[in-house]
């Protein structure tokens, strides 16, 4: 037991009582002392009654090592202290307490033998770890030995190899972390040089890098930087974007889409490229305005900045409202062409993409970028429209914004033309009709030309009130197309197409064909051509001193004996005059010559007659003309108005030449003749239907007065306002100026005026035939009918005036009372045939040779057309026929002598008639010789050629019966006969 204890001491151990010493108070009560585990021991044992003293201890003595026993007891004390109860309880403790002891003594006695064996194996292992450090201890010395002879050395190698590589490794990461903290200064510099891809890269790889050595606590921070740089790219990515939208730049373009590719935000990119777009459109119109507003405004202190777009479009001046609008659209051309080349481009970059993969990882990428393609190809393409839309919006606020009711013609005009140039740029941007602009600018211009045709129609008046029925010298080969207003129909050829749009076209024919963006896609602008085609412009029209040149009035002389010069009118045996048409025998060459001094114009050159006032009507009908040419809507509007031009020519010469005249020369007949020979001959015009007007002339003149004139402008009896109301779209009646004279036989009664009058019509009337086909195009399909009767009843009546206008001269030129006064005198009941022909006759004769040498004298001033004296010839012929079939019918007694005479007379007549005319056949001469020989028919034939010849008057018919028939036939016969011609001119009272 001694050795036990002894080795416990050597290794620091106790024996279990000192080991029980060293608990606690609590462990330290429970270990009784030898003599109470004798006592204990004595005692007799009953284990149920043991267990029960230990389960009656409290449970708190058994909680923690620091529980406090005394003071658990004193704190339970009553505060009335009894002795009796504290001696029971302190022996109840006792009691616990021992069954306690005895408890932990058997336990003790019970491990014994465990706790003896335990310690021999503890002493065992003391042994072994002693012998243990002895064999460390040899070990020790021989490696020690062993370090200092070889492996100190070698590996000290090693070591500082091993250190070197890791400081190699943490330098090079060290660099790599410096280059990352000196990467913003080479980002910087690659935005500056709009490097978007290869700063993108640079920024992507550096966050990839600073991934790898995120285990360094700087790298955080150079993390974060890298994100905000990456942010900031971004934006300016964002900028450089919106920069494409003014001025397109191919290489920066794919910078920046490959920039978006790289971030994968190729959607995002094409949302931003719209919103971009339309706030350039926005910006773009509002600088542009608020520019010439504050230039017009001076130093006016006004705030144009803060004003919306609508409002600061009603400050455009008239004088910068051009200028403006021009500069509007330019600008907006650039946005669009932009966003046309954008399309452009990503169409080129889509066929250069489309290539087949074979990788998986490559497909994968490839449906992607599929996916991204579709979806900006139709955002590019719903974006036409959109961006249209705003452009039109933009435009209509300005347009609206001013009255342009007061405009000048010239820079209307050029409003149109830019207007539509600006459609047809919307049509090719996307197809659409501009329906907004198609209706503010038919707003404006219904407005605007209500005005004008107003302003044009009494500024004719005033023109036709003034106009001395001068001819005005143009050129042989004068046409409308020289003029300025008539050059848009060579420049464009359809109506669909603006004016404009082939102004640039006449040196190659093939780029007529190319479209707008195709033409501008990488220089000009199409509102950049109004100003440099209007300096070209050049007018040429008129000839110096009636001719064009010295050599052409000499060749006009020295040619015409050849064919060349005459028109194809005399190259034919004759023209019907009803019908318009020729034979379909040519005429021989020896005809033609002897037709040319038909046609007065031996000193004059063919070239047109019209006047001043005709010249300014055809240049109205091609202003009216461009507008309409422009502005389609309303189409129908302008031709009207241009028929009413027309219109009120037309019935401003038949006033002034044809009307009053016959009315006026009708009243001086009466007065000075007791004969009615000329009422007589209008009456058989028309009864033999060769009427002066014909009646579709005088529907159209109706008509005319009806709805253009305005026949109560003279008075001031207006009835009520309605009615003047109505007045408003009528002009008054014009009136010849004083200084046209019409009454001087000298100048055949105003030949020269009548003829530039009348043939200025016929003239107008060529041309509007020759727009036939153009307005027709312009015209909507629901209001051709309209034209097709303008045409029909209107224009083609223009040549009809020719006969009312020139019978006053012809009726004037010859004097057929004196006629009628010498064929009174003539004898015509004679007994022998006679040889000689009348005076009469001569005297005829010499009326019309003097008549023909007053039309050469005519001829030298103004160039008298042929079917101009065709019918002057034609209305003498039929008056002097007429004429001496009145004279027969005033015969009182003829025989068959004198019935001979007649057909001598008038044989004569013919003969030497035919050498001073060309005309063929002669105007009535049937209806003479008809009624000549009406003197040898006998009374049944009489009655029948009553009912067929109603052409002649009831006093004629009546003077055959009682002249011819008189002495062969009874009272009765004659009474039947006279009552047949009663029955037959009953109808005409």
């Amino acid at each position: 037991m001694q050795k036990i204890k002894s080795l416990m001491a050597r290794q620091g151990l106790k024996s279990p009582q000192e080991s029980m010493a060293d608990l606690s108070p609590v462990e330290n009560l429970r270990i009784p002392s030898k003599e109470e585990l004798r006592e204990l021991r004595e005692q007799p044992i009953d284990p149920q009654a043991e267990q029960e003293i230990i389960d009656s201890i409290e449970e708190v003595y058994f909680s923690n090592d620091s529980f406090d026993m005394v003071q658990h007891e004193l704190e339970k004390l009553p505060p009335e202290l009894n002795l009796q109860e504290l001696e029971e309880y302190r022996d109840k403790l006792k009691r616990q307490q021992a069954a306690v002891s005895k408890k932990v003594a058997d336990l003790i006695l019970e491990k014994q033998p465990a706790y003896v064996k335990e310690l021999e194996r503890v002493t065992a292992l003391q042994t072994n770890l002693q012998l243990a450090a002895v064999i460390c201890t040899n070990a020790r010395r021989q490696l020690s030995m062993a370090k200092e002879g070889f492996t100190e050395a070698s590996l000290g190698l090693l070591s500082n190899q091993r250190r070197r590589q890791l400081l190699t490794g943490l330098l090079k990461s060290l660099r790599t972390i410096k280059t990352l903290q000196r990467t913003d200064v080479r980002l910087s510099e690659m935005l500056e040089e709009e490097d978007y891809p290869g700063a993108i890269q640079l920024c992507l790889e550096c966050q990839k890098a600073a991934s790898t050595f995120k285990h360094y606590s700087c790298i955080s921070e150079l993390n974060s930087k890298l994100q905000d740089t990456l942010e900031q790219i971004e934006e300016q990515l964002d900028v450089a974007l919106s920069k494409t939208c003014k001025h397109f730049d191919v290489s920066h373009y794919t910078k920046v889409q490959l920039a978006y590719t790289l971030l994968g935000k190729t959607q995002t990119a094409m949302d931003q490229l719209h919103m971009h777009f339309t706030q350039a459109i926005h910006n773009t119109v509002f600088q542009v305005v608020l520019g010439y507003v504050e230039l017009c405004a001076g130093n006016a202190d006004t705030k144009f900045q803060k004003m919306q777009y609508k409002d600061l479009c009603t400050h455009i001046t008239v004088d910068s409202y051009i200028p403006c609008l021009t500069d509007l659209c330019k600008a907006l051309w650039e946005v669009m062409l932009s966003y046309h080349r954008t399309m452009q481009w990503h169409e080129e970059h889509d066929q250069h993409e489309t290539t087949p993969t074979t990788d998986g990882a490559a497909a994968a990428e490839s449906d992607e970028s599929v996916v991204d393609r579709s979806y900006v190809k139709k955002k590019l393409e719903h974006g036409l429209t959109r961006i249209w839309q705003d452009v039109q919006l933009k435009v209509k606020a300005y347009i609206l914004g001013t009255d342009m009711s007061n405009f000048k013609y010239d820079d209307f005009i050029v409003v149109l033309d830019v207007i539509s140039r600006l459609m047809q740029v919307g049509e090719e941007f996307c197809g659409s009709k501009s329906e907004v602009l198609q209706e503010s600018i038919k707003r404006q211009s219904v407005n605007y030309f209500k005005n004008y045709h107003r302003a044009r129609l009494e500024e004719l008046r005033m023109f036709l009130e003034n106009e001395t029925w001068e001819l005005c010298p143009v050129k042989s080969n004068f046409n409308i197309a020289q003029l300025h207003e008539f050059k848009f129909m060579g420049q464009c050829r359809s109506p669909s197409i603006s004016p404009s749009r082939h102004a640039g076209s006449s040196t190659s024919p093939a780029q007529g064909e190319l479209s707008l963006f195709e033409q501008y896609l990488q220089e000009g602008n199409p509102f950049e051509m109004h100003a440099e085609q209007k300096e070209e412009e050049t007018e040429d029209v008129l000839a110096s001193n009636g001719y064009e040149s010295d050599e052409l009035e000499k060749s006009v002389y020295q040619d015409y004996d050849s064919d060349s010069d005459v028109p194809e009118e005399l190259k034919q045996d004759f023209v019907d005059e009803q019908t318009g048409d020729a034979p379909l025998k040519s005429a021989s060459r020896e005809t033609i010559r002897s037709k040319k001094k038909s046609d007065y114009n031996l000193n004059k050159t063919n070239a047109p007659i019209l006047t001043n006032t005709t010249l300014n009507v055809i240049r109205l009908v091609g202003k009216y003309m461009q507008m309409m040419n422009i502005l389609k809507p309303i189409a129908f509007d302008v031709i009207h108005c241009v028929s009413q031009l027309f219109d009120y020519y037309l019935y401003a010469v038949y006033t002034f030449f044809g009307r009053n005249d016959m009315v006026q020369y009708f009243l001086i007949t009466m007065l000075l003749f007791e004969s009615t020979l000329v009422c007589l001959c209008i009456l058989q015009y028309e009864s033999s239907g060769l009427g002066l007007i014909s009646s579709r002339l005088r529907t159209t003149l109706n008509r005319i007065q009806e709805n253009l004139i305005d026949m109560e402008a003279a008075g001031e009896n207006a009835t009520v306002h309605s009615a003047a109301e109505d007045r408003k779209e009528k002009v008054p009646s014009p009136h010849l100026s004083q200084l046209v004279v019409l009454t001087n036989s000298g100048t055949l009664y105003g030949l020269a005026q009548r003829v530039v009058a009348t043939e200025s019509l016929v003239f107008l009337a060529e041309q509007f035939e020759s727009l036939q086909s153009h307005l027709d195009t312009m015209m909507p399909a629901a209001k051709k009918p309209f034209l097709q009767q303008f045409y029909s009843q209107t224009v083609s009546t223009a040549s009809e005036l020719r006969k009312p206008i020139y019978w006053i001269v012809a009726a004037k030129a010859i004097d057929y009372e004196q006629m009628l006064l010498l064929m009174s005198s003539v004898k015509w009941d004679i007994r022998e045939i006679m040889s000689q022909h009348n005076v009469y006759v001569d005297v005829l004769l010499k009326e019309f040779e003097q008549f023909n040498k007053r039309l050469q004298d005519v001829s030298r001033h103004v160039r008298i057309p042929l079917p101009v004296s065709n019918v002057l010839w034609e209305h003498c012929i039929r008056l002097a026929n007429r004429t001496l079939v009145e004279g027969y019918a005033n015969v009182k007694k003829c025989s068959n002598e004198g019935r001979a005479l007649m057909q001598l007379d008038f044989q004569q007549f013919l003969m030497k008639l035919e050498k001073l005319t060309d005309l063929r056949p002669i105007p009535d001469k049937e209806f003479v010789e008809t009624y000549i020989k009406a003197y040898y028919l006998t009374e049944n034939d009489m009655e029948q050629f009553i009912k067929n010849h109603r052409e002649y008057s009831m006093k004629q018919l009546a003077n055959l019966v009682n002249v011819c028939l008189g002495s062969h036939i009874n009272k009765k016969a004659r009474q039947k006969l006279l009552a047949a011609i009663d029955d037959i001119d009953r109808p005409k009272r």
